[in-house]
């Protein structure tokens, strides 16, 4: 659009939808001043972010009503129970039609909504207001039909009402229905006829509960399913902008004394994939308008305008980020003001510092808008960071140390960031989420964004050759603990010469620079709160918890344990214990000296009783180890063949340990339990798998050419490990102090019950049974392990009774009873960074 004359366009809002704004007469206009030429582009509809929130959030309030509704019906019926107390006050309530009162308040709110949109001639938002109202009856009618399939007593009556009884709809429309399109048509602060419509809305709500036609429940949920589809439904159609656009910007332009002759917007530049690029113009303003203003002086200014609306997704990512780094403060600035005040006080500082920035004149305010105002003077030119050389390498460097220097921060430098000035000067812009008063994590976070960005442009040794000279090797040792993916932002990331590699070879190189005797104890910082390590151990409670309330029945615990002896009770959790001790010896002698943390060692085997309820039987302790072993120093491939050594160790000594207490007592009792032909059916299937393998040449190619060789360097470290006569007969004491001692837990438990047994044949029953047991792929063996142990004692001649009681026994013991233990174990060990 285009004005002459005083040439301002009108505040958009009452302005018709995917038009131009109504054009004023030619003449002067005081608010405005003379012969004001604006350039502008319509009002754009946006989509607001802030929509998706709400909308989300509306969902989660439904899933939790309708928890509180199922699971907490006391609570809900006592709520509804007060509500139609307090009705009967008003008795007339009881003699209202509430067919025609809900008739009524429908038609009258849509009618008064859509009439005050269409006066207002916005189209748009009238026909998305009908679309959502449509959409609200036939999600609630969808809803209402997958309830009543699912023949759930109690979710069908937390739903049921007077009203409901027999019906096909089991949720109230209305609410859903009005709520869809009262979202869609808002916000409310801006329509006084959405306000109202709320209100009047909210009123039936309460009146239908008090007269028991609907539920508390049952409407709640209407109303949160119909707020949900509505913004939905404003999201995906978008609204008009609230901001400020042409005669606005120019008034409040005038308000911080400019007196603008012109306002002329910039063409946004688009990116190969149609999305807006940011500018330099504004320092790299995310999602914003830029404009060009001449006052009456013939000076002229940047303006850049940023609409609330917009802003929300820069806030979104900010969170996002404050919650994904750990240890890094993050900028959260809440509204588009706070965000452009400390823009500018940024590039002031900066400036002070004489750093070459972007130059403010002012702020201003208006409408659901803010307006940061640029001088002219210094305007930044963008430079591809593959074509530096080392003097432009090395002015970067400089500017950022610089900025540190004063406790000064980027927070998320791009490629996008490398800037040139007028006098052909480097400069780092893009200062919108900086900080000042910086911790020496941020500090170390910015470095290392400079040098992977850097590295992967020009080359690693180059970037290290240059600050090596600028920041000298003691700075480059000082970030060491910082260069890890995590660090790197996405857009580094998605250039094409960014890869792995790179991040990979920095860190080579800079370990190379740290002195040697502070290199090996040099530990990683913990930047992502959402590592592997973090997202398997959330994946392992909750599991945990599944596993512990469906399969643990804590009448038949209770039965138990009410019915032992209670020191032998304790005796068989404390020799369970005893176990950790002798897996601990097993692993740590295999640690070598100078990595032997024997307190984490031990921690480390607590720490697998949390995971083996996660995991099959011995997958847990074998996983825990491996991590502990990699955080101890170790490679991946050695890790692995210490962890192979614990295990054939391991299972040698149970191995031993059965022959040789089945020589000598003669027990072959469970001969027949052992699954002969399952086993030789897996031998026979690996075997074909692995000739087919080899049959075929890709495969075969595959075998040959990238796993032998890592085989091959696994087996020669397992070898290696295997033939230290020392360290395996410690390995073998512990082995053997972890089976004998499990096996005398059992056996304690069944002296909890007064069952005297022989101690060396309950031990060798025990291990045979929990071996078999555990081969089961269920959480910890879980059910396999007790049923094998039941079964085999039983066989032995055990009581029955016995048996299943010195089993429940002996599990609350050594597995329930140690998962708390275990979790805080692993708690400890991932503070210490030792897992």
């Amino acid at each position: 659009m285009e004005d002459s004359g005083n040439g301002a366009a009108r505040n958009p809002e009452g302005a018709g939808e995917g038009q131009a704004p109504a054009q004023e007469s030619a003449g002067r206009s005081p608010e405005i001043g003379p012969k004001v030429l604006v350039k502008d582009t319509p009002p754009e509809r946006v989509h607001d972010a802030e929509d998706l929130l709400r909308a989300g959030g509306a969902f989660l309030l439904g899933v939790l009503i309708t928890l509180i509704a199922v699971y907490f019906k006391g609570t809900a019926q006592g709520v509804e129970h007060d509500m139609r107390q307090a009705g009967q006050t008003m008795d007339w309530l009881m003699d209202l039609p509430t067919t025609l009162l809900q008739q009524t308040v429908t038609v009258g709110v849509v009618l008064a909504v859509l009439i005050h949109l269409l006066l207002n001639r916005e189209w748009i938002q009238s026909i998305t207001s009908a679309l959502a109202l449509f959409l609200g009856y036939g999600a609630v009618l969808i809803l209402s039909d997958i309830i009543l399939r699912l023949h759930n007593t109690a979710l069908i009556a937390a739903f049921s009402s007077s009203n409901t009884i027999g019906a096909t709809v089991l949720l109230p429309d209305i609410y859903s229905g009005l709520a869809a399109f009262l979202s869609a048509a808002g916000p409310r602060r801006m329509r006084s006829t959405v306000k109202w419509g709320w209100n009047a809305l909210y009123t039936v709500a309460v009146i239908m509960v008090v007269i028991s036609s609907n539920s508390a429940s049952g409407a709640l949920v209407s109303l949160c399913l119909g707020r949900t589809v509505g913004m939905i439904t404003r999201y995906l159609t978008g609204t008009q902008s609230k901001g400020a656009w042409g005669s606005a910007v120019v008034q409040a332009l005038e308000g911080i004394g400019i007196h603008v002759t012109s306002l002329i917007r910039d063409e946004p530049e688009t990116h190969v994939d149609g999305q807006p690029t940011r500018s330099l113009d504004d320092d790299l303003i995310e999602s914003s308008r830029i404009y060009r203003a001449i006052d009456r002086q013939g000076v002229a200014y940047t303006v850049s305008v940023m609409d609330g609306q917009l802003h929300t997704v820069g806030y979104l990512m900010q969170l996002w980020q404050w919650i994904r780094l750990s240890g890094v403060a993050m900028r959260r600035d809440r509204s588009v003001r706070d965000s452009m005040q400390h823009h500018m006080a940024m590039l002031v500082e900066l400036r002070d510092l004489g750093l070459s920035a972007v130059h403010p004149y002012g702020l201003a305010e208006t409408s659901d808008s803010s307006i940061l105002v640029l001088h002219d003077d210094v305007r930044l030119e963008a430079v591809k960071p593959d074509g530096l050389d080392d003097d432009q390498v090395g002015q970067l460097m400089e500017y950022l140390k610089q900025a540190n220097l004063r406790g000064y921060t980027h927070r998320r430098i791009t490629p996008e960031c490398i800037a040139r000035d007028g006098q052909g000067r480097m400069v780092i812009a893009g200062w919108e989420n900086g900080d000042s008063a910086s911790s020496t994590a941020n500090v170390a976070l910015d470095r290392i964004q400079l040098l992977a960005l850097l590295a992967s442009a020009v080359g690693v040794e180059r970037t290290i050759s240059v600050a090596r000279h600028v920041w000298g090797d003691k700075t480059l040792a000082g970030i060491m603990p910082f260069v890890q993916r995590a660090a790197i932002p996405a857009g580094t990331q998605s250039q094409p010469d960014w890869n792995k590699q790179v991040l990979a070879d920095l860190r080579a190189a800079i370990h190379a620079l740290t002195p040697p005797e502070t290199a090996d104890s040099t530990q990683m910082v913990t930047l992502s709160r959402f590592s592997l390590r973090s997202f398997i151990a959330l994946v392992l409670l909750v599991v945990a918890v599944v596993v512990v309330i469906t399969q643990l029945n804590m009448q038949q615990v209770i039965d138990a344990v009410t019915n032992a002896n209670p020191w032998m009770a304790a005796v068989c959790f404390l020799l369970g214990t005893m176990a950790w001790v002798g897996c601990a010896i097993t692993l740590g002698v295999f640690i070598d000296k100078d990595k032997r943390n024997l307190k984490g060692i031990f921690l480390s085997q607590v720490a697998s009783s949390f995971t083996s309820v996660s995991m099959p039987a011995g997958v847990g302790p074998a996983f825990v180890n491996l991590q502990f072993l990699r955080k101890s120093g170790y490679s991946s491939t050695m890790a692995t063949a210490i962890m192979s050594a614990v295990i054939a160790v391991q299972f040698a000594v149970t191995f031993i340990l059965l022959i040789t207490i089945g020589i000598f007592t003669g027990r072959n009792t469970l001969s027949g339990m052992i699954p002969t032909n399952t086993l030789v059916i897996v031998i026979g299937v690996v075997a074909i798998l692995a000739a087919l393998a080899m049959a075929i040449p890709y495969t075969r190619r595959l075998v040959v050419d990238r796993l032998l060789p890592l085989v091959s360097a696994y087996a020669r470290q397992l070898l290696d490990i295997l033939t230290r006569p020392r360290q395996l007969a410690i390995a073998s004491l512990g082995g053997l102090i972890q089976s004998v001692a499990t096996g005398l837990s059992y056996w304690a438990a069944l002296l909890a019950f007064g069952c005297k047994t022989n101690a060396f044949e309950t031990v060798f029953v025990f291990l045979l049974a929990n071996t078999l047991g555990s081969a089961v792929p269920t959480p910890g063996g879980l059910g396999a392990v007790e049923a094998a142990l039941f079964s085999a004692f039983r066989l032995t001649g055990v009581p029955s009774a016995v048996a299943i009681s010195a089993t429940l026994v002996y599990r609350l013991a050594t597995y329930w009873l140690r998962i708390p233990l275990g979790a805080m174990a692993m708690r400890w060990l991932g503070r210490h960074n030792l897992i």
